[in-house]
């Protein structure tokens, strides 16, 4: 077979080990050929691609972002897009369609799907917030880099005296505030599942100031929603699939801290730092593992299809379900976090 590889939406560590595992095993198992179609459905209306053969994917598995570049184009909103497309593949004899994202781009793979291109779907999103998937590639790295600036944040926090806020990724789920709020032992953890109770948070920071801490670390998602203000955002732009661009509450947190308990306080915006680099081991393995699913499911039809994690199987599922909603924190989490902070 003939088949395409393209990576669409925000960069994540993983994507070329995803790719890397799929052309191996495309072709040493089942001797296919392969493209890869640069910077996401963009590259698909361009038709521009590059040949992916073993020589070029050879160590792309250790690189982060991803070789094939990226882009938020969404086909649905180009009028012709989807024939355009359909011409394209045609035209480059092309079999059968690998996508690697997010929601946004696997609701384009899945309407591609519905108009008779096969394709089948990879989870990216560093934010893990997929439906139907256990883990998706790209979190754990995020979760260690977010986890690493905590750590070394915490230090310079303490040498004078001060409140840090740091704000991380998550859009509509905490799941990396979570992660590195808790592993990185913030003082209070914010994510957009929960409202924000700023008079908590500062009753938290100045409980334990009077304990002998005189110093504090907050960690809060990009989608955490202030009191009478809502989503903080970076621009009222916004993107191809409607998306504003969120930046900024950890200022405006930081601000409100400082002057409801005088302490100093400053804030972090970690902001692309958390996708960039190399991916962890776990996320190297795991994205192979996913783009060995994903030749699997190629050559056995399953087309408008999902490879996903269950427990420690990679199996599959409908996009449409995978899509339909997002994975979010729950009371279980929202419990490890009461249960590590001070109770107030």
């Amino acid at each position: 077979m003939r088949i395409a590889l393209l990576t669409g939406g925000g960069d994540c560590p993983g994507l070329n080990a995803v790719i890397y595992a799929a052309v191996r095993k495309g072709i040493n198992q089942y001797g296919d050929e392969f493209i890869g179609f640069l910077n996401g459905w963009r590259g698909v209306l361009d038709n521009t691609w590059i040949p992916l053969t073993l020589e070029t994917v050879d160590g792309i598995q250790l690189k982060g972002g991803t070789i094939l570049h990226s882009s938020r184009t969404n086909l649905k909103k180009i009028p012709g897009g989807i024939e355009k497309v359909q011409e394209v593949l045609k035209a480059d004899k092309i079999d059968a369609l690998i996508a690697l994202g997010g929601d946004d781009t696997q609701s384009v793979t899945e309407f591609l799907a519905e108009h008779g291109v096969p394709s089948v779907g990879v989870p990216k999103t560093i934010d893990n917030d997929l439906n139907g998937t256990d883990t998706t590639f790209g979190y754990d790295t995020a979760v260690a880099i977010a986890t690493e600036a905590v750590d070394r944040i915490r230090t310079t926090a303490d040498s004078h005296n001060r409140v840090i806020v740091v704000e991380v990724m998550g859009r509509d789920a905490g799941w990396i505030a979570y992660g590195a709020g808790v592993a990185g032992g913030a003082d209070a953890t914010l994510v957009p599942e929960k409202e924000i109770d700023i008079d908590r948070v500062c009753a938290l920071l100045k409980y334990n100031y009077d304990r002998g801490k005189h110093y504090g670390i907050v960690v809060v998602s990009e989608g955490c929603k202030l009191p009478d203000v809502g989503l903080v955002l970076g621009s009222e732009d916004v993107d191809s699939f409607g998306h504003v661009r969120l930046s900024g509450i950890a200022e405006r947190l930081a601000g409100l801290i400082e002057k409801k308990t005088g302490f100093e306080t400053r804030f972090v915006t970690l902001g692309h730092t958390q996708r960039g680099g190399v991916p962890t081991a776990y996320d190297r393995i795991l994205s192979q593992r996913y783009g060995l699913h994903a030749i699997d499911m190629v050559h056995e039809k399953k087309f408008g299809r999902i490879a996903v994690l269950k427990g420690m199987d990679v199996t599959d599922i409908t996009i449409k379900e995978a899509i339909a909603t997002n994975r979010r924190l729950d009371q279980r989490f929202f419990d490890v976090i009461a249960d590590l902070e001070a109770k107030v």
